[in-house]
């Protein structure tokens, strides 16, 4: 089974520390957004797109990546916030899922965040994602792909 981490990963670097741990457990290839226009994704069994969150969704590059993703793609999701509040994954979804993309799952987690006015108080979510987020992260790359072995 092939598969590829797309990964945007600015402020912190929290969505990073997942992708790295799955890429460490699992021998998976990873692209940063900067250099994924050049990646044919045909060549994957499975595509996971990861990033952090802003304004209640994924940051807007991967968002407009998404509408890149070829039909018929099984894509998981991964990304990190600072308040998890849930519904981060409802417009990329509906982006990818127009396209004819299928979507296994999605992860997320904490992540370290001093973001706007968050800054004028040190940040929230100090210490994220923890190393048991980390774990999880792998843990969930685990259950797809098993999940998607042909």
């Amino acid at each position: 089974m092939k598969s590829i981490i797309i990964y945007e990963s600015t402020h912190h670097e929290n969505t990073k520390k997942l992708v790295d741990a799955i890429a460490k457990k699992y021998n998976v290839e990873t692209v940063s957004i900067e250099n994924a226009d050049g990646v044919d994704l045909s060549e994957y069994d499975i595509v996971d797109l990861a990033a952090g969150i802003a304004f209640g969704k994924f940051y807007k590059r991967m968002e407009e990546f998404a509408a890149k993703i070829p039909s018929g793609s099984r894509v998981f999701l991964l990304y990190t916030c600072g308040n998890p509040s849930g519904g981060y994954v409802k417009s990329i979804t509906r982006t990818l899922e127009s396209n004819g993309a299928k979507i296994m799952g999605n992860y997320g987690c904490r992540g370290y965040d001093t973001y706007g006015p968050f800054k004028l108080v040190g940040g929230i979510a100090k210490g994220h994602p923890t190393e048991e987020e980390i774990i999880g992260a792998a843990a969930f790359y685990d259950k797809i792909t098993k999940g998607a072995a042909i």
